[in-house]
């Protein structure tokens, strides 16, 4: 057994013998800027009752150095996983001695050496369970305490915690800092940074509350980091969750922090939320980019109460926080900052996540069946945030604004710093609303599945609304006519839709939405004539929200194969470049480019592709000088450019400096339009070695590496291949650099012997490195082919398997046999 991987049983088993109360953790990060030294010295005390005489706590690490219980040393019994602790007593005071390892893979505590000015910067990401690299704990959500860091750390560095310090001592070139004790919380969600990052403070007020404020980043990246605007989404944010939920801000003080080599968008650590410097641009960003930022400071806020204040008892419910975040990012986007369509993005791509993940062979229900922390760490997905945050929407449609939030408010009241289930939340739920929630919990989060709604017509002139996997959806049918040129919303009609077919009067219009507005979760398909309607005139319906709806419903097709890919493509040349919602406009790019890659036959691709590249370099030139579109349509020919080279010397001149007017060429820009060049073998090491000296970044280093893995050579690729396998001092973003390297240009000439190699490989890596690790390889190098006989092969002969690696290995299986399947329908031929 993997001791490591933790399961539901044994965990409950131990928390109901064991109540935790206090723990204080030390932590010596004074020789961090040694680049020899790979780790830290830290200190663990605990102070609980048990009703047993023996336990074991959790411990990832380099070495445990001693082992105290009650003021008696024992022998240290360490498995490498979990520390065993005997001669308990009904009241004890553990402490355990032990070194941490500095982490590169993003997994707890990770530094990052800057190479602009060499300064040394610390921070912890922890969930779902490696706060147990860091200290000796109890890795589990349901036992909460009070903790209190203590963090020795090179003097002039900002140490930062989830509450404020309580004093400091500074010593020569060292000091140490003591944080007040946090208020009940789990491991998962305690953090520590220190570095000497950049501080922008601000304050937010609110009748007797007082918050301080801070944003924090890097030194190098102080210069981009918009400070002013992310703390006036936080204001705006801590004005709306202040009111809509009824409870104070609970958390002392909020202070946001972007780190480098980051695995998530960002993590709700109490007090001390982290985000990835992607959310930090370095020259030119969309206003998409800016939304997409803010719907995630809003997200995290969300979690203050939605996961921090009140926990899931166990990843099972892991959805009462994700699903409950994601929803009130959205929400408080569009009602209380400049977001105003937040749903607009929602509609197009964030339900497209959950669409895809839901018609898996893997998906599950939005309250999962979860048995250890692998399965826990894999249903980060799709189901989790985005499904569960559709079917809320439908849930605030089917009770209303005021029982949803009365009933929120409700659950943070009774269960304030506690640990809840899916039945603690429907309670409170049911009481506001005067509902039975069962029934609507059964449908909708015990399930599994998308419904696909369409519309019939019986021979006597009945119409019908039918779905698949039916369940109760309340939504709206909008009827939309072509008026003057523009194609506008003529009637609306709302309905609750309960069996497999509902009977319906719908006016004859040029389009029909079955699911207007986006009330629920569900695939609409579009009638004929609707069909035709968007074909001519999609660019010309004014709702954004009925436009994300259509690219939704188009792209949906598409990948059932209900639409041919190439109808797809030529809609998207069509209306695309009047697109003017800048998230609408991204999605569809990226969405273009996939379907060229993965759903057109080899015959029809290179045509395509070189369509597709020509319309990307005349809708660069065509846009409005300083657009958001116009940087999108240069980033969608840079992307299109490493597969097709019929603009190479345009590419060139782009980055010799004759480009639109308008458009700004930031660095970030620069290493897509030259990693194309040299994946097409227009550019080469000297190229990039001059790109480098331009933008010696930890970010241009990174890029530079993923350049150099994707020239045209076959010896080139091999070598990424195995630095990517074999290279353990890779950090998680120089793997991710040669693994896209390695895939760079679809070039399957150069990498398809390698598929044979990576079904030996996957059993042994997943035993051997971390699974955040493990993961990126399995996802990253799953082989493109064009057939399912040695993933099925596979999967044949590995039936006992980790669950995990099964399970990833399935999911790609999957997406691959959606392809072949797409491609089939365009020739007839048998599906798979």
């Amino acid at each position: 057994m993997d001791t490591a991987n933790l399961t539901r049983e044994e965990t409950a088993a131990r928390s109901a013998a064991v109540t935790l109360h206090r723990v204080r953790v030390e932590l010596d990060l004074t020789g961090a800027p040694e680049r020899a030294r790979t780790g830290f010295p830290t200190k663990t005390t605990l102070e609980f009752d048990a009703t047993t005489d023996t336990t074991w706590l959790d411990f990832i690490g380099e070495d445990v150095l001693r082992v105290t219980v009650n003021g008696v040393d024992q022998e240290v019994v360490h498995d490498g996983a979990r520390i065993t602790v005997a001669g308990l007593e009904a009241t004890n005071v553990v402490r355990i001695e032990a070194v941490g390892a500095y982490s590169r893979s993003g997994e707890g505590m990770h530094r990052f050496h800057d190479p602009v000015d060499d300064h040394t910067y610390l921070y912890t990401q922890y969930e779902p369970a490696d706060s147990r690299r860091v200290m000796a704990c109890f890795e589990q959500p349901d036992m909460k305490a009070e903790y209190t860091f203590v963090v020795d750390a090179p003097s002039g560095w900002e140490v930062l915690s989830n509450q404020s310090p309580a004093h400091a001592d500074l010593g020569v070139g060292v000091q140490r800092v003591e944080f007040a004790p946090t208020s009940p919380i789990s491991s998962y969600i305690t953090a520590v940074a220190a570095g000497p990052y950049t501080r922008v403070e601000g304050h937010w007020s609110r009748d007797e509350q007082s918050i301080a404020l801070g944003v924090f980043v890097r030194r190098s990246l102080a210069p981009h980091l918009e400070a002013e605007e992310i703390l006036e989404v936080t204001r705006q944010g801590l004005d709306f969750f202040t009111d809509a939920f009824a409870y104070p801000y609970p958390w002392g003080k909020y202070d946001q922090l972007f780190v480098p080599e980051y695995n998530l968008g960002a993590m709700e650590n109490p007090g001390l939320v982290t985000f990835t410097e992607s959310y930090l641009s370095r020259g030119a960003a969309t206003d998409a980019q800016r939304a997409a930022r803010a719907n995630t400071i809003l997200h995290e806020m969300a979690h203050m109460w939605f996961g921090d204040l009140v926990t899931m008892t166990w990843w099972d419910d892991l959805w009462l926080k994700e699903s409950f975040a994601d929803y009130m990012g959205a929400h408080a986007s569009a009602v209380a900052t400049r977001y105003h369509d937040a749903w607009v993005k929602f509609a197009a791509s964030r339900k497209a996540w959950a669409y895809q993940q839901d018609q898996l062979p893997t998906t599950h229900p939005i309250v999962a069946d979860i048995t250890d922390l692998e399965a826990a760490k894999l249903n980060f997905d799709g189901i989790t945030y985005a499904k569960g945050a559709a079917v809320l929407k439908q849930l605030v449609a089917f009770v209303g604004d005021d029982a949803f939030f009365e009933g929120a408010r409700r659950y943070f009241a009774a269960n304030a710093f506690g640990n809840t289930t899916l039945t603690d939340f429907l309670v409170q739920l049911s009481a506001v609303s005067g509902r039975d929630m069962t029934d609507w919990s059964a449908a909708w989060l015990q399930t599994t599945g998308v419904s696909t709604l369409w519309t019939e017509t019986e021979d006597d002139g009945r119409s019908f609304l039918v779905q698949t996997d039916p369940r109760p959806h309340r939504l709206r049918i909008g009827t939309y006519a072509l008026v003057d040129g523009r194609i506008v919303r003529t009637e609306q009609q709302e309905l609750d839709v309960i069996g497999e077919r509902t009977e319906v009067t719908i006016p004859e219009a040029d389009l029909v939405l079955l699911n207007d507005d986006d009330l629920t979760y569900a695939k609409a398909r579009l009638d004929d004539r609707s069909l035709r309607t968007v074909e001519e005139s999609l660019s010309s319906i004014d709702d954004p929200l009925a436009r994300a709806l259509v690219w939704s419903s188009l792209w949906n097709a598409t990948r059932d194969a209900e639409l041919d890919p190439a109808r797809y493509l030529a809609i998207v040349r069509a209306h695309a470049g009047a697109e003017s919602n800048i998230g609408l406009l991204t999605g569809v790019l990226a969405n273009a480019a996939y379907a060229i890659r993965h759903y057109l036959v080899s015959m029809r691709r290179h045509e395509e592709q070189r369509t597709w590249t020509d319309t990307t370099w005349r809708s660069l030139w065509a846009a409005e000088a300083g657009s958001d579109a116009q940087l999108s349509w240069a980033r969608a020919l840079a992307t299109a450019s490493a597969f097709d080279d019929v603009h190479h010397e345009g590419v060139r001149a782009l980055l010799d400096g004759d480009v639109p007017e308008g458009l700004v060429v930031d660095p970030d820009l620069r290493w897509q339009l030259l990693t194309a060049l040299v994946t097409t073998g227009h550019a080469d090491l000297a190229d990039v070695a001059a790109e480098q000296e331009r933008d010696d970044t930890g970010t241009g280093r990174t890029a530079a590496r993923r350049a150099r893995a994707a020239r045209p050579d076959a010896t080139v690729r091999r070598d990424a291949w195995n630095a990517a396998w074999d290279d353990l001092t890779l950090s998680n973003d120089h793997l991710d650099a040669e693994i896209a390297g390695f895939r760079a240009g679809g070039r399957r000439d150069l990498i398809a012997d390698f598929d044979g190699e990576y079904f030996d490989r996957i059993g042994d890596v997943w035993s051997r490195r971390s699974i955040e690790i493990a993961k990126r390889l399995v996802l990253g190098f799953f082989p493109a082919s064009d057939t399912l006989q040695p993933v099925d092969e596979w999967l044949a002969a590995n039936p006992a398997a980790p669950a995990a690696l099964r399970r990833l290995v399935t999911e790609q299986r999957d997406h691959l046999a959606r392809d072949i399947r797409v491609r089939a329908a365009q020739e007839g031929a048998e599906t798979v």
